[in-house]
């Protein structure tokens, strides 16, 4: 990080908090209420402050409504078992947390957080003309590397709660072979069994790669295979069968790149002078750390100091 530059923490909420619900084992208050998914979050949250000393953060979550993916492609995500209630009991939990550390929190019926993270990610820069903005993403969603940008990052858990690495565009391009960008060609050629995202069947990782680095977009592929007669470079990088199978899915394909791709125009009220960090009342926090019985977190909250303590003298 650079001094001179101002640095913004998007919190995926819901992506963390359901790693952590699965990477921690049971962890239960005095009053019997589950508690690991929000300590883990936490866990997560302290490491991020130490380590990129933000100046704003803002939390982004899901909505129990269907989206407009799910209008689009009524199979969406329809794989996926439904939510455990001792995890849905923590979001409310977690959001009273977040109301303690003065963290904004936003969520958009019809969207997911991660249009909301999006399109905060988007205009956040061009809220603060100077000094620069740099935004840091924390999640759990690979899908989240999209959004990978000169300005913007991704600080992702790989495994567990403390397996993680932060992505920018020269780790990523290093990672994958492709720019972040690429990643919803890839997504819709490869598709997504998580999401439920068809993509074009059997077509893996590896050819999926081959094409994009070949062609550059799922566009630009399509382009080639219907100029007449072919151009050399798909009867090089494409067989007979590949072609077949691309044409008989193209619509799916494209399909899925729209239901992969996050968007970055939603309507958010989003002030980015009111996601400052730091403004927050110590007491009020180490008494909900004790309600949870974080006695661990309440010893390590000077690791949460924002940059300028003296601004915030009263509070802490």
């Amino acid at each position: 990080m650079t001094n001179d530059k101002k640095i913004l923490i998007i919190l995926d909420s819901n992506s963390l908090l359901h790693r952590a619900y699965h990477a921690l084992p049971a962890l239960t208050t005095q009053k019997g209420e589950l508690v690991n998914a929000i300590y883990g979050f936490l866990l997560v949250f302290f490491k991020a402050i130490r380590e990129f000393q933000p100046d704003y953060i803002a939390a982004c979550f899901d909505t129990p409504q269907p989206t407009f993916r799910h209008r689009t492609f009524k199979e969406y995500k329809a794989k996926r078992p439904p939510t455990p209630e001792d995890l849905s009991s923590q979001i409310s939990k977690l959001k009273e947390v977040l109301k303690v550390f003065s963290i904004q929190t936003f969520e958009k019926e019809g969207f997911e957080a991660d249009d909301i993270i999006g399109t905060i990610a988007k205009i956040a820069p061009q809220k603060q003309i100077l000094p620069e903005i740099e935004t840091i993403i924390l999640s759990g969603d690979f899908d989240i590397l999209q959004l990978i940008n000169s300005q913007t990052k991704v600080y992702i858990l790989r495994k567990g709660v403390k397996d993680i690495i932060l992505y920018d565009e020269t780790e990523f391009k290093k990672k994958y072979g492709l720019f972040p960008q690429q990643l919803l060609d890839f997504k819709a050629l490869v598709g997504d069994y998580s999401d439920n995202i068809p993509g074009v069947p059997g077509i893996g990782e590896k050819t999926a790669i081959q094409l994009i680095k070949e062609f550059g977009s799922l566009e630009n592929l399509y382009s080639a295979l219907n100029q007449r007669p072919l151009p050399k470079v798909v009867l090089i990088s494409v067989n007979q069968r590949l072609r077949a199978k691309l044409e008989e899915y193209k619509e799916q394909a494209f399909l899925s790149k729209n239901l992969v791709q996050i968007k970055k125009d939603i309507p958010v009220a989003f002030n980015l002078k009111e996601c400052q960090w730091g403004k927050y009342d110590k007491g009020k926090v180490v008494k909900i750390f004790q309600n949870f019985d974080f006695n661990s977190l309440i010893k390590r909250l000077s690791e949460l100091k924002p940059k300028d303590v003296r601004k915030n003298l009263k509070l802490w």
